[in-house]
């Protein structure tokens, strides 16, 4: 590939990232729409009476190539108090032809924002805010499904869902249930044909990555009915502490805003916003209106320090009480999977150190798990964590049909 190839493909990448990111700044600040009390956005109080995973209401979505249910259902946040989550239960038009009854595959979304508008079954059918990160989602989906894989896909927990709070962005515990459940949901869903307990994998990327890891690591404790054959996970934020210092400063700074506004949801005990002046505390209110690229473009370049009461970064706090413990409940590497997974990271990604992810698979080979690293495949340093978004949907379909025709093979610890 020529160095004219690249700085083409570069410059088109950056001309696309500026016009999306106009797109998703009109998108956020349009009017809502009303509410719709049969919508799955909406929620009563208290939630009906239920189990993990059961379908609280549905309604027909649209998708090319598949038929498409638009889904709410019951999950538990990260103090495991029962709440309402949206999703999409997406069935391919084409036939499964690999052994047995078709796969259900729990699709984790990318980070794609804090907006009530930002949503993937929202973006996914065509509403909603929609940016190119919206794209990158719809290209995820269509290599699951063109695989022959039914696509069970949740929203996690957040302001799309009526009372629902702010997203609790990559928190652990409350992403790792919203996509067991989500699974489930599938399951229990009427008329979609998908076997009740068949075999099911889970797949994602960035956000989506550290979703799935904390899914692989649970599954066994939180839903150990499910038949899980597989986990792919991409990019994964698997260590907090180490993004806020990555993070900070950089281009993707708005990520690390993200996290905080996470960390305010999931655990208000800690009173993170008493640390912020007020130009912080008015970052954090226009963050938590924001999708992926209006955040990028609007935050970039900041300093966490100049958004403290005392000055200091958001990562000296992150090493003392009572955050260091939130650090470490949130870590993934801890668990061992009971199931075979692989991850996958670019060695030049932009955004995520691909030292995190590599020390994720590194902890869970210690613990005996079969785990499969592979480097994802990078053009150059610049986007590299966007573009990896490009190759990584392929990657996973292929990796999760060998593992549904039980040929996820016994992994590389120890070579990498």
């Amino acid at each position: 590939m020529t160095f004219s190839f690249r700085h083409g493909l570069i410059a088109t990448m950056t001309a696309s990232l500026v016009a999306a990111g106009t797109v998703a700044a009109l998108a956020v600040n349009a009017p809502a729409a009303s509410a719709d009390t049969g919508s799955v956005y909406t929620s009563s109080s208290p939630l009906p009476a239920g189990q993990n995973g059961d379908v609280v209401k549905s309604q027909p979505s649209t998708y090319n190539g598949a038929k498409a249910t638009r889904i709410q259902y019951l999950s538990r946040d990260n103090k495991d108090k029962q709440v309402a989550v949206s999703g999409t239960v997406l069935v391919p038009d084409n036939p499964w032809n690999g052994p047995g009854e078709r796969p259900i595959v729990a699709y984790a979304p990318f980070t794609f924002g804090m907006g009530p508008d930002c949503a993937p079954s929202k973006t996914l059918a065509g509403e909603g805010a929609s940016d190119m990160v919206s794209g990158f989602q719809g290209g995820f989906v269509n290599a699951l499904l063109g695989a022959g894989f039914a696509v069970a896909q949740t929203d996690y927990i957040g302001p799309w869902v009526e009372g629902s709070g702010d997203h609790p962005y990559v928190i652990r515990l409350s992403e790792a249930h919203t996509v067991l459940d989500v699974i489930r949901a599938a399951q229990r869903l009427p008329g979609t044909g998908l076997p009740a307990n068949g075999p099911v994998g889970i797949a994602g990327y960035s956000e989506g990555g550290s979703a799935a890891a904390a899914a692989a690591e649970l599954a066994a404790t939180y839903a150990p009915e499910l038949n899980v054959k597989g986990v792919y996970s991409g990019a994964p934020p698997a260590d907090k502490a180490a993004l806020s210092k990555s993070l900070d400063g950089g281009m993707y700074f708005g990520f690390l805003g993200y996290a905080l506004i996470g960390i305010n949801q999931a655990y208000p005990e800690a009173k993170l916003m008493n640390l912020a002046n007020p130009t912080g505390a008015d970052l954090f209110l226009k963050a938590r209106q924001t999708c992926t690229l209006n955040a990028v473009f609007q935050f970039m370049y900041k300093q966490s320090g100049s958004l403290t009461k005392d000055g200091k970064p958001v990562s000296s706090y992150l090493s003392q009480p009572p955050f260091d413990a939130i650090v470490a409940e949130n870590r993934i590497g801890t668990v061992k999977p009971a199931m075979p997974v692989m991850v996958e990271q670019s060695p030049m990604d932009d955004v995520i150190p691909a030292a995190v992810g590599k020390q994720m698979a590194k902890d869970w080979c210690g613990k005996g798990a079969n785990v499969q690293w592979k480097d994802l495949a990078s053009l150059t340093p610049l986007f590299s964590h966007a573009l990896g978004m490009m190759t990584a949907p392929n990657d996973a379909a292929e990796w999760l049909k060998a593992a549904f025709n039980g040929q996820a093979g016994s992994g590389n610890c120890g070579r990498f």
